[in-house]
C-alpha cells in the first residue's frame, strides 16, 4: 500500500506567495492575539510550517474557540459539519482586517 505524502502535497499553486508578497513576514503576525469568538479568515503562510492547518481550509472563515498553548482552535463549517481546526495565529487573519 502506498503511504502518504504528507500535508503539504498536491498544493503547489494553493500555497504559492505573489512576487510582491514574498520575503520577510513581520513580527507582529506571529505574535498576533485572538479572543475567543472573534472571526478570523485561514490563510496558510507557506513560509512557516508550523502550526499549518490542512490545506483543505485555506481560504475558509470560522470562530475561534478555544486558545490552546500559542494556537488556536477554530470552528470551521465543512458542508453540513462542524470542524476544528488547530492553527497559530500567523496562519489567520481577523475578519474585516489586513493580512
Amino acid at each position: 500500500m502506498e503511504r502518504s505524502k504528507g500535508f503539504r502535497s498536491k498544493t503547489r499553486h494553493k500555497l504559492r506567495k505573489k512576487p510582491r508578497d514574498r520575503g520577510k513576514i513581520p513580527v507582529t503576525r506571529m505574535i498576533r492575539e485572538f479572543n475567543i469568538g472573534d472571526k478570523v479568515h485561514i490563510v496558510i503562510e507557506p513560509s512557516v510550517q508550523k502550526g499549518q492547518p490542512h490545506p483543505r481550509f485555506h481560504g475558509k472563515t470560522g470562530t475561534i474557540v478555544e486558545k490552546r498553548g500559542k494556537s488556536y482552535l477554530v470552528e470551521v463549517s465543512d458542508n453540513d459539519a462542524k470542524k476544528i481546526v488547530i492553527s497559530a495565529p500567523v496562519h489567520l487573519i481577523p475578519q474585516g482586517g489586513k493580512k
